[in-house]
């Protein structure tokens, strides 16, 4: 096998984040990266594809905060969540109120302490339905939520997720910086105002799928994932460029090879806002995925100069072993996250019952430092890195796509089925 060239990558990742940039879900940016990747891809001799489906856009010109402390107005940075509406340019004020997100959902009532108030929302994520339901019910004029993960001084972008959008409504919301709300708290902010031009729109983006096929149809396909979107304001070289250069190559080496099993290369829109694109394409190929799928093997993030790398996801042991084998030849290991982990194109996959994982490289205890900010930049990576753990992939997807039998049975940890169920359910939509 031809090992991956990180003269290649390199060249790929200066495109993506030096050429085209932003790549959010349904904009033009979006757009000139899927078309750019068929491109790519076409030449390896793979057979590709492009599969569209809609989203909402995050569209917006101007965004606006400020908070009221020590007797005056203060200006903070924000950044509008996506499947959030804006303001339609009017400003909106209302008392403040900090609201701990881990804890607070243990109120019986949260409309006395909510409603008519711009919530302060510590953690921006609220991983139950049923609490985005109660939150948005409360009838708050606005959120301000802030990332609890990693502390820093700078508005990380990140949507609300469309399911919840979708059946417990929206209000604006607006992330806003850990250190910036520590400040509010210690100087006693009791009001804030925000405008914001711009919002969701009507828009599409598009799955790109490259087809390796096997000798024998009936053997299975095995499916190697990324995705190609970014969040807002950043031009996103580890998240996700890592991978969309990485399938671009993985393409190229693995095509002239011999091999029993298909092997399908699919870089996913639309996974800031949730996996919408994997979402769309299992919803899609339910059927196929039960008799065919083998296993989803994914890459998200796993270029960062300095760090460890980390597999998350849910499939047989067996797998596992094989894979950090592979990582051990190249001299890389993997570190495992137990638990189902469905923040990651894998996961729907997981759902369909296809064993999925994902690879990604961590540089702090939460993940990486500069996750969704505007300095996701190619000093973030390093494609020597890159390069070690894709030959390691390479070499493991080639062996399970030829070997006459599988080594493990591509099926679930039964004890993770009940918690990939609700997950699907609760944060997908299931299978509406």
């Amino acid at each position: 096998m031809e090992p991956i060239d990180s003269r290649r990558l390199e060249q790929h990742l200066t495109h993506l984040v030096n050429g085209i940039g932003v790549r959010l879900a349904g904009t033009a940016g979006e757009a000139a990266a899927a078309q750019w990747l068929r491109g790519q891809l076409a030449p390896s001799g793979a057979v590709v594809t492009e599969e569209i489906f809609p989203v909402q856009a995050r569209v917006v010109q101007t965004q606006e905060l400020q908070v009221w402390f020590d007797d005056a107005w203060h200006d903070a940075g924000c950044s509008l969540f996506a499947n959030t509406p804006g303001t339609n340019g009017e400003w909106i004020e209302a008392p403040l109120v900090f609201f701990e997100g881990a804890t607070g959902y243990q109120r019986r009532e949260l409309d006395e302490l909510l409603r008519g108030k711009i919530v302060m929302h510590f953690g921006c994520h609220i991983e139950s339905r049923e609490n985005y339901r109660r939150l948005i019910q409360a009838n708050p004029r606005g959120l301000l939520m802030v990332d609890v993960r990693y502390p820093g001084a700078e508005a990380r972008a990140d949507a609300i997720f469309p399911t919840y959008a979708a059946k417990g409504g929206v209000v604006t919301s607006l992330n806003v910086a850990y250190l910036d709300a520590w400040r509010w708290k210690e100087r006693g902010a009791t009001r804030a105002r925000f405008r914001v031009v711009g919002g969701p729109q009507p828009a599409t983006s598009a799955n790109i799928i490259a087809e390796l096929p096997g000798s024998d149809p009936a053997a299975g396909v095995l499916f190697i994932g990324g995705h190609h979107d970014t969040q807002a304001d950043s031009p996103g070289a580890d998240d996700n460029g890592t991978a969309t250069a990485g399938l671009i190559e993985l393409a190229r080496v693995l095509a002239p090879l011999p091999r029993k099993r298909a092997i399908r290369l699919i870089s996913f829109g639309a996974e800031e806002q949730l996996s919408v694109g994997s979402a769309v394409y299992v919803r899609r190929h339910r059927a196929e995925l039960a008799s065919k799928g083998v296993l989803m093997f994914n890459l998200d993030s796993f270029g960062s100069l300095l760090g460890w790398n980390v597999i998350s996801g849910s499939a047989p042991v067996e797998l596992e072993q094989l894979l950090s084998g592979h990582f051990a030849w190249q001299g890389e290991y993997l570190r495992r996250e137990l638990g189902v982990m469905p923040y990651a194109d894998h996961f729907p996959f997981n759902a369909a019952g296809v064993p999925g994982l994902t690879l990604m490289r961590y540089n702090c205890a939460s993940g990486r430092f500069f996750h969704h900010r505007a300095d996701d930049d190619l000093s973030r990576v390093d494609c020597g890195v890159m390069a070690s753990s894709l030959n390691a992939v390479a070499a493991f997807i080639q062996e399970l796509a030829t070997v006459e039998t599988l080594p493990f049975k591509p099926a679930l940890p039964p004890e993770e089925l009940p918690a990939i169920a609700h997950c699907w359910d609760d944060l997908f939509g299931g299978w509406e």
